[in-house]
């Protein structure tokens, strides 16, 4: 069995593939990059690379720029643009990029025990809520008090609203991406209007005759979840 935690990524294989001209040799080793968000690398209109930001970062930074393309480098989650500092070493890269974009923290299931005494549990946020005494008698009277019925009420609103949140957020990524790599391109303004619609079809189509790779993109960002 490896000995690798859980959730490591050696892209050494897929940079091979992707640029067979990158010896293995010197390719450093990006277990010490956490699996977390996905990026997506741009050259003009042509994509270059997708995978975790250590993945991307290090074949962005073997490729000669151009001075007609730029490489712009986006964050799948949001569909923004984000800079990599690409200076130094590898190893430097890979540094940076851990204090920059931190592994994801993993939220634990809400406990339904009342607390005891003592120092809250490791993860626990105090902050001020404010309510009305009405709202405070009915928390008090809870099972476990207010913080627990609290933890309750907020989780049965995530669960609620998840589906739409999550079309909301595929949504607003797929635009930002838009903005920045289709904004001059023919139908852009009606394709943005059918995307907040919700018309797929009609998106289809006003999208169909863009850059095959700028267009995937877009339908990966808004639909991928949904397909």
């Amino acid at each position: 069995m490896s000995s690798r935690a859980a959730g490591y990524f050696n892209p050494g294989i897929l940079t091979s593939l992707i640029y067979p001209g990158i010896k293995s040799a010197n390719v450093v080793n990006l277990a010490m990059i956490p699996m977390q968000q996905i990026f997506t690398a741009f050259q003009g209109p042509r994509r270059l690379v997708s995978g975790p930001a250590g993945e991307v970062a290090l074949v962005v930074k073997r490729i000669a720029p151009r001075p007609d393309e730029a490489i712009i480098v986006f964050s799948d989650a949001t569909g923004r643009s984000i800079d990599f500092d690409l200076r130094g070493g590898d190893r430097e890269v890979l540094a940076r990029l851990a204090k920059q974009i931190p592994p994801p923290v993993e939220e634990a299931a809400p406990s339904t025990e009342p607390r005891g005494r003592g120092r809250p549990k490791l993860g626990v946020v105090a902050r001020e809520v404010t309510l009305l005494p009405r709202h405070w008698e009915w928390l008090n009277a809870q099972p476990g008090g207010a913080s627990v019925a609290l933890r309750k009420l907020v989780e049965e609103a995530r669960r609620a609203s998840g589906d739409k949140d999550r079309e909301r957020q595929a949504r607003d990524a797929a635009y930002h991406f838009m903005s920045t790599m289709a904004g001059n391109l023919a139908q852009f303004e009606e394709a943005s209007r059918a995307l907040f619609a919700d018309d797929r079809r009609r998106f289809a189509g006003l999208i169909a005759d863009w850059p095959a790779d700028i267009r995937d993109h877009i339908v990966k960002l808004a639909y991928s979840d949904r397909a």
